[in-house]
């Protein structure tokens, strides 16, 4: 068995989480058309509720904020039950779940809002791949700038969410406020041209995700919120020059309101925006005092290290975990992991290449592997 420091408890807002590693937030679209959360995403999370903490995959807060084919939602009093009936199950299984609130904002298409533009912090369009809507791929389109109106509305919407987090169960929420989506785009320079107070310096860039942290505050403790920054990161279209000024301000922020956690893109395993040097768990450790949570790209060694360093407390595993839904206990085994046999099925679909994976157990020694259902 390993002595790894990954196993090392910790704890986390008045809980005990068993070890270090997060269930990354991985969108993998399988809530349907309805946007409700359903059996065969009950039986993916509770496979994995040997995670320290599960961090669920990014959840709409309002049909405003959709911009990914199934993904799910937490604005109605169905999806609340749907993400009930996750939870509780994930409860039973002695696991700790958060619910990500997510907003696409410009990386989103018409095709989701009945023919409405998608909305963004300017009308700054996204330079990239197409993106997939329910009428197939499309480019993607020229936002429309929020309104002081349309920016109090979201505001009100993640606080709802948060509310409906609470009704669904969760013990957290992690505000996404990474990888170019809403908040992202109102924080960088690129995507963010306003020149009202919500546009220009630092701290009139931060202010949107400050008034949504007012918002969640307002209904969760701040031990039980977390937020997810990408500095390094080009995934839609980011990267601004002030990265590092950007960043560095915005976890003084955070840390002055002692949120729960800071979850990190660290990695560049989504690309890197080459804006100066990347920004590290270390440089973060220098001006943030709560947890600190890396991600992006870390495999066993990597994170050992980082923690054993003190740099972080906890780091947030995503793709290993896709195919190794116990994969707590094959890093503290040895156990050799399962490959990705078939990466088509990542994104929507039913239980196949989601669900179905299997578990591994030691019996006597010997090592076999075992279907749960």
């Amino acid at each position: 068995m390993s002595d790894s420091p990954l196993f090392t408890p910790i704890q986390w807002a008045g809980f005990t989480l068993t070890n270090r590693m997060a269930l990354a937030p991985l969108t993998r679209g399988r809530a349907g058309a309805d946007r409700i959360p359903n059996k065969i995403m009950g039986d993916y999370y509770v496979k994995r509720a040997t995670a320290g903490l599960i961090i669920s995959e990014a959840t709409s807060i309002s049909e405003e904020g959709l911009g990914w084919v199934d993904s799910p939602g937490i604005y109605t009093d169905a999806m609340v039950a749907g993400w009930r009936s996750v939870t509780s199950r994930v409860h039973e299984a002695n696991g700790r779940m958060v619910l990500q609130l997510w907003h696409c904002g410009r990386a989103s298409h018409s095709d989701f809002h009945e023919g409405e533009l998608p909305l963004s912090a300017s009308a700054v369009k996204l330079e990239g791949d197409e993106i997939h809507t329910p009428e197939g791929k499309k480019a993607y389109e020229v936002p429309e700038p929020m309104t002081h109106d349309d920016i109090r509305r979201t505001v009100a919407d993640f606080r709802q969410a948060a509310i409906n987090a609470k009704a669904a169960g969760f013990d957290g929420i992690e505000v996404h406020a990474a990888n170019g989506y809403l908040i992202n785009q109102f924080l960088d320079g690129r995507s963010n041209q306003r020149e009202d107070e919500y546009g220009g310096s630092i701290e009139n860039r931060y202010r949107f995700l400050g008034e949504v942290m007012d918002a969640v505050l307002e209904v969760w403790p701040a031990s039980q919120v977390g937020v997810r920054l990408s500095p390094n990161g080009v995934f839609n279209d980011m990267g601004c020059d002030d990265f590092r000024e950007l960043y560095r301000y915005v976890a003084q922020q955070l840390n002055q309101l002692q949120v729960g956690y800071l979850h990190v893109m660290d990695g560049l395993g989504f690309g890197f925006h080459e804006r100066g040097e990347p920004m590290t768990l270390a440089e973060f450790r220098s001006f943030y005092d709560g947890m600190l949570m890396g991600n992006c790209g870390y495999d066993k060694a990597q994170a050992e290290t980082r923690i054993a360093e003190g740099d972080g407390d906890m780091i947030a595993f995503g793709r290993p975990w896709i195919t190794n839904p116990d994969l707590p206990y094959r890093y503290q085994h040895n156990v050799p992991l399962t490959d990705f046999d078939d990466p088509s099925q990542w994104y929507g679909g039913g239980a196949e290449g989601y669900s179905d994976y299997d578990m591994y157990r030691e019996e006597s020694g010997k090592q076999e592997l075992e279907k749960i259902s």
